[in-house]
């Protein structure tokens, strides 16, 4: 299971979270996506590639800041081999 953080420009109103929690959950992989507009930052927990989320975020006005990766994050159970 991987944890990735995103830090989102130009997300910071509830209407800018919709539009991003929304095209981020349709990347394979993705089983959860929590955002704070108040912080700009989305949490995606899945085993979704780095390539898939930046690509769903194409062509809009949000832009990565940067992203912080944990590979097993904590209470999400045992990492699969």
């Amino acid at each position: 299971m991987t944890e990735l953080t995103l830090f989102i420009d130009g997300m910071g109103c509830r209407d800018c979270v919709r539009d991003v929690t929304a095209r981020l959950r349709d990347v394979a992989g993705v089983e959860t996506v929590t955002a704070d507009h108040r912080r700009s930052v989305v949490v995606l927990v899945g085993s979704m590639s780095r390539s898939g989320v930046l690509a769903a975020l194409e062509g809009t006005p949000f832009r990565v800041g940067r992203i912080d990766h944990d590979s097993n994050p904590t209470g999400s159970g045992q990492q699969s081999s």
